[in-house]
């Protein structure tokens, strides 16, 4: 194992750490050094029947816990993250890449999370219909089953946390599947819940190729739900899935956000919150600021001032202390970001600063900014998800509108205007499932957290986050 790199990579399945023998394994790299962290054992055929068996069985002794039993369960949990942040953040660095005060930062989030569900768990409220005497008709929720959950890699600690916390918190069961490139991080958070109480049949966690695993937990009857944090293509492609089996499904999918910026903003005020909300995890943020649609007035020096900014991010290791921007998770981003640039340069694009990468080993790419980019060029239609601002103008409201909502994406957009009128105009015209008006803090663990058209369905986070790992029944008694 590297060195610095301490945990444990195996599954976890009915109470048993499953380790390599006898099974294909995946290659963990620190995308800083190219160094190979560990060896990740994938699931077997058998392994996964065995996952769901526990599931059927976890489920059962799950649901029958009081609400009090799970919030003990998940405020102790919270607990141990905050106790572990140092351990935990360092694991996720060295596995995803970012920065270790942000990996802290979201670690910071899924105890939130924790916490909150550990109380909402307790609101699950019913009601009571209005009947003639000697009749009642109750609607009460109950936890919807076995869930099946996936999660990328791009926070590696969150998104698990998101997924376990609104199962556990519901009363349900749960099978993991977390990132094979960078696994520990949700271990870790998986190894504070079974450390707080949770019954060892109540979470599994699994690895192994996307679709093989995914194929064959959807198509047995014991999975109940859905969760996916994703692509939007493989999100639709677990949704014709789902449906054969007809199970739930939350889908948070790509984004491409947009950001409005007219010429009464703060100027100053506005950069000191986009520069580093676009560059943070270089990125690889699905509610990242990536299509920049700046009023005319304002948009040469807006431009000239955000790439000056742009350019003087320090970027490194994650693990140092100065880096203020780690590498890219994998060798395909960089690849990825690349093809971008250089299809939007070909177009008409200007590039104003970035478009390299940095370095001879690991996966860095520099901050880049594009001025006056075509609509025709690819990374304006396509998602990014890399260190790369997209620049162009606009004359007024309807014009900003209309590209804001050009795309299908439909997750996250951020405005920024001193105009009250605007800002009330702004939040109701546009079509996504977060907007940040003057701020680009859209999360938190009370909030829901989701997407509209091909961005996804449904909301992770707050009361809706519970609600979505149960369903309602009615019971008529006369």
């Amino acid at each position: 194992m590297a060195s610095g790199y301490d945990c444990d990579l195996k599954l976890f399945i009915d109470g048993e750490w499953v380790g390599a023998e006898g099974r294909d394994t995946h290659k963990v790299v620190n995308p800083a050094t190219g160094e190979v962290l560990g060896e990740l054992p994938l699931a077997t055929a058998d392994d996964l029947d065995r996952a769901l068996a526990t599931a059927a069985k976890g489920y059962r002794i799950w649901r029958a816990k009081s609400a009090d039993e799970r919030c003990a369960v998940l405020r102790g949990a919270a607990a141990l993250l905050r106790e572990r942040k140092e351990h935990i953040g360092r694991i996720a660095t060295m596995e995803e890449g970012k920065t270790l005060p942000e990996a802290i930062g979201e670690l910071y989030m899924a105890a939130a999370l924790f916490d909150f569900y550990a109380e909402e768990g307790k609101r699950l409220y019913g009601r009571v219909l209005v009947r003639q005497p000697g009749f009642r008709s109750l609607v009460v929720r109950e936890p919807v089953g076995p869930v099946a959950a996936f999660s990328p890699w791009n926070f590696p600690i969150g998104n698990p946390a998101r997924k376990l916390g609104a199962a556990i918190g519901a009363g349900c069961s749960i099978i993991m599947k977390p990132p094979e490139e960078a696994p520990g991080s949700a271990l870790e958070v998986l190894r504070c819940l079974l450390d707080a109480g949770l019954p060892k049949e109540v979470a599994s966690c699994v690895f192994g190729v996307p679709d093989t695993v995914s194929r064959h937990l959807i198509a047995s009857p014991v999975i109940r739900k859905i969760s996916f944090t994703g692509s939007v293509p493989v999100g639709k492609h677990l949704m014709k899935l789902a449906a054969d089996g007809m199970k739930r499904t939350t889908m948070e999918l790509g984004g491409h956000g947009p950001v409005l910026v007219f010429d009464d903003a703060d100027f100053d005020r506005t950069l000191d919150m986009l520069v580093p909300h676009k560059f943070r995890n270089a990125g690889q943020v699905c509610v990242s600021p990536t299509r920049f649609y700046v009023q005319e007035g304002i948009y040469d020096r807006f431009v000239q001032e955000f790439a000056a900014r742009a350019e003087k991010i320090a970027i490194g290791n994650g693990l140092d202390a100065s880096s203020q921007m780690g590498p890219m998770a994998n060798p395909r981003r960089p690849e990825a970001i690349e093809r971008f640039v250089d299809d939007a340069q070909k177009v008409g694009a200007k590039l104003l600063t970035g478009g390299e990468r940095v370095g001879n080993q690991g996966f860095f790419y520099r901050p880049t900014v594009l001025a006056d980019v075509p609509l025709e060029a690819r990374v304006m239609n396509e998602e990014p998800f890399g260190p790369i601002a997209l620049m162009r103008p606009f004359k007024d409201f309807d014009e900003a509108i209309e590209q804001a909502n050009r795309l299908p994406y439909g997750l996250a957009a951020y405005c920024f205007t001193e105009n009250g009128r605007r800002a009330m105009l702004l939040g109701d015209a546009i079509e996504s499932g977060m907007v940040g008006i003057n701020t680009t803090m859209i999360g938190g663990a009370d909030a829901p957290f989701g997407g509209v058209k091909d961005s996804g369905h449904g909301s992770e986070d707050g009361p809706e986050g519970l609600e979505a790992c149960t369903v309602i029944k009615a019971i008529h008694q006369g």
